[in-house]
Order: C-alpha cells, then sequence, then structure tokens
C-alpha cells in the first residue's frame, strides 16, 4: 500500500508485550502468564538495569524491607525493619524474575511503539513484534529534569545529575550546589557535606516527613491509616496530587530523619530555587520561607491524622506518646545570590527529579510537555502503563503498589482481548463472526 511503513525483521506476534523489565513489568508478566497470555517483556539492559547502573553508591531504599513485597514474592531475610541498598534491590528483582520465569528479551532497546491495524507494532534494535497490547513499564523515572537555567551556566562550573552522580570522590574540590530539597536532593547534599566540601542546597516545594513517630517507621503509618491507598478518582485534583515530590526521607542503619534543619546543622547552605544566571550571579527565588512553612504545615497535618487514627482505635498504649518537630529554621532574609567571582562554586548537581522517557512511543496519548496521558493507568484501547506516580493509588510507584494496580489493569487487559480475540501459544486468532 502506497505511503506505508515497512515493517523490520520480524522478531515475533504475541498476545501482549510489557516494555520494561523492572519489578511492575515482572509483575504483570506473572499475572499474564497465569492468564493464559502469550507475551514477551523488552528490556533495554540487564533485569533491574536501572537499579544497577543507575544509582549512587550508598543509596539505600526509602520504604523498610517488610514493605518489599511483589505478587507471590516477598522480602524474607533477617532484617525486616532496614533498608535495601541498590544492590540489593537490583537482586530482589532479579530474584523475582527468576521466580516468575518471566520472558525477557534483555539488551533489546525499544525504539518505537505505534499503533497498527487493531493492536501494536513494537520495533527493537533486534527485531520487530506485533502484539494486540502493550504495557509501558519503564516507570516514573526516566530522563533527569535538568532547568533551562542550566544553559545560562558560564563555563568552567562542572555539572552532572543525580543518576550520574555515585560518589563525592568524583566531584572537584570546592563547593557544591545541590539542585533540588526532594530525597534524592537531601541525600546527596549530605553526603556531599559529609565529605568535607562545602554545599549549598537550592530548595522548592518540599515533602517533609519523620523516619519514624510515636515509636513505628513513617512507612507503617502511611500503610496503617490508609494514605498509600488512597485512589486517584478519589482526590479533587490528581493532576496537582501526581506532581507531589517525593518525601524528604533517608533509608540509613540508624533510621535517622534527615530534613533541611538536619542538613543546617552540618553547615549546609540553605537557599531558595534556582531561577536565573545573570552577569556571573546565581539567583535564587525568595520563596524559600513560604516554601518551608507549607511543608511544616503539611507534616502537622499528617500527624495530626496520625494522631486521630490512634485515638479512634484507641492503641495509644501501644505506641508512644504524640509528638511535634520543630519548625524549619529559616533566616530572615535567606541569601538571594551567589556572587561567583567572590564564592566559585565548583559542580551543581541537578537534584530535581526524573521523569519518563516516551520519545520512543509515537501514539496521540501525550500531552504538549511529553507526559502520559491516561486514567488509572489506561492510555489507550489496549495500551496501558505501570508504576507511574499516584497512577491508581497514592502507592502505584513504591515497589510494593504494584500487586493492585496490576492485579486491576491484567485484568482489564486480559478482559479487553477476550471480547474480540482468542489467545495462546501462537499469538492471537480473530474469531470467526
Amino acid at each position: 500500500m502506497a505511503g506505508a511503513r515497512r515493517i523490520g525483521r520480524v522478531a515475533g506476534t504475541v498476545d501482549a508485550v510489557v516494555v520494561g523489565a523492572g519489578h511492575s513489568g515482572l509483575a504483570m508478566s506473572r499475572a499474564l502468564t497465569a492468564a493464559g497470555v502469550e507475551h514477551v517483556v523488552l528490556e533495554r539492559g540487564e533485569v533491574a538495569n536501572a537499579w544497577r547502573h543507575e544509582r549512587w553508591d550508598s543509596l539505600r531504599l526509602l520504604t523498610p524491607n517488610w514493605q518489599s513485597r511483589l505478587p507471590g514474592y516477598r522480602y524474607s531475610g533477617a532484617d525486616p525493619d532496614g533498608y535495601m541498598t541498590s544492590a540489593e534491590v537490583a537482586d530482589f528483582i532479579a530474584g523475582y524474575a527468576k521466580h516468575v520465569g518471566a520472558p525477557v528479551r534483555t539488551g533489546t532497546t525499544v525504539t518505537r511503539l505505534r499503533a497498527d491495524d487493531g493492536g501494536y507494532v513494537v520495533e527493537t534494535d533486534r527485531g520487530t513484534w506485533r502484539c494486540r497490547a502493550a504495557v509501558l513499564a519503564s516507570g516514573a523515572h526516566g530522563v533527569p529534569v535538568v532547568p533551562d537555567v542550566a544553559a545560562r551556566l558560564p563555563t568552567g562550573i562542572r555539572t552532572l545529575t543525580a543518576n550520574e552522580y555515585r560518589n563525592p570522590a568524583q566531584l572537584d574540590w570546592g563547593r557544591v550546589l545541590v539542585v533540588g530539597a526532594s530525597a534524592t536532593g537531601l541525600q546527596l547534599a549530605d553526603e556531599i557535606r559529609r565529605s568535607g566540601r562545602p554545599v549549598t542546597i537550592a530548595v522548592g516545594e518540599h515533602i517533609r516527613m519523620p523516619r519514624l513517630y510515636r515509636g513505628r517507621d513513617i512507612q507503617w503509618w502511611l500503610e496503617a491509616v490508609g494514605i498509600l491507598d488512597e485512589r486517584y478518582d478519589e482526590v479533587d485534583d490528581i493532576v496537582r496530587a501526581r506532581r507531589v515530590p517525593s518525601p524528604q526521607l533517608v533509608g540509613s542503619p540508624e533510621r535517622r530523619t534527615l530534613d533541611l534543619n538536619a542538613l543546617l546543622e552540618q553547615g549546609v547552605d540553605v537557599v531558595g530555587r534556582l531561577v536565573g544566571v545573570n552577569d556571573g550571579r546565581l539567583q535564587f527565588s525568595g520563596s524559600l520561607a513560604s516554601h518551608c512553612a507549607m511543608a511544616d504545615l503539611k507534616l502537622n497535618r499528617l500527624l495530626d491524622r496520625i494522631d486521630a487514627w490512634c485515638a479512634e482505635r484507641r492503641i495509644g498504649d501501644v505506641v508512644a506518646e504524640p509528638e511535634r518537630f520543630p519548625a524549619t529554621r529559616v533566616e530572615a532574609a535567606p541569601r538571594s545570590a551567589i556572587e561567583l567571582r567572590k564564592e566559585p562554586v565548583a559542580t551543581i548537581v541537578w537534584a530535581a527529579g526524573l521523569r519518563p522517557d516516551y520519545s520512543w512511543l509515537h501514539a496521540p496519548v501525550l500531552d504538549h510537555k511529553g507526559r502520559l496521558r491516561h486514567d488509572g493507568g489506561v492510555a489507550a484501547n489496549r495500551l496501558y502503563a505501570l508504576g507511574l506516580n499516584f497512577m491508581r493509588r497514592r502507592r502505584s510507584s513504591y515497589i510494593h503498589g504494584a500487586e493492585d494496580d496490576v492485579r486491576e489493569l491484567s485484568e482489564h487487559l486480559v478482559a479487553s482481548l477476550r471480547r474480540r480475540h482468542v489467545f495462546g501459544r501462537c499469538g492471537i486468532a480473530t474469531l470467526a463472526s
């Protein structure tokens, strides 16, 4: 047919293609296998690739080990209250892949996914797959967010993103500016300051959260109270809820709380958001005080909710007494600029978050900023997503968030296939009308 796109070497025809062999993609693979749906899982690197190659050396999960669970599989080690290292997370996910016998094709990069003839064509660097359903399980974290101001930085300042950072030894000696004050930014500022380097952290909107409250891990409370189970169709502004930054937490053997006050005690310089570069000056927003006040307010609301839950169930005698934490300390007139001629900055670390990369997705499901439009993970007819922030529940992006999301979306996928087709070992055949 004139104008038709030529299909490259055909690697296979299956009922479904899952893109990404992280925890979400593997959980979906298990569900599809149980339903008799022939499928393949395509992974650009190896299983749990990002955990093996795109994390800094000292990183630990923000969730305790007891919370690390997937459908039919859970943490079974000797330290349930500890926090996995990135290598341990990678091994946990790789163990799950073997446990479920997922049909993973590693070293296979998806270069294009497009709709075609009622299904999808998935082009890779190792051939092309045809399928009736596709699952985007590459997760919420793909491309580092680097603000436009980066293009105006003076030459001589080294920059790197959080997924390029490994440890302080790779940094030049001198002041380091960490841009971003969510979990990643705080942890990097803390580690780099402990290496002896002077550190400034640029702070925007953030979520303050203690590691422990009333003797329990804060994640225990979020799960027990039901906060992590809140659904996307139960909140007033789901778009806003999906853009809330990750909480200021660190997983450490000491189970310590890491917040801006802790950084201030170490001598970290705290400033507002980086908003401009002009004539050798780094310029910062004057909104630091308001951002910190809002974070303090939301923290206290959370603690009030936990206390009310305890009171309703009369469990005050089995947990510690309520407490409140000191307000974030902010100078009366925070500095608004760094004069680089007087205070040279050797390195800037961008820790402003990550966003999914859908440059390979050629379907009318992206908004003008390249973000996926979806309804609880359903993006289009038999096109699904997994692992995104607050996708179906607040816990959707956590490891333990995959269980319910995968169950619901796999049921939707299978029902959609069954409405028009039968499926099995030979792929999909259209039913006779």
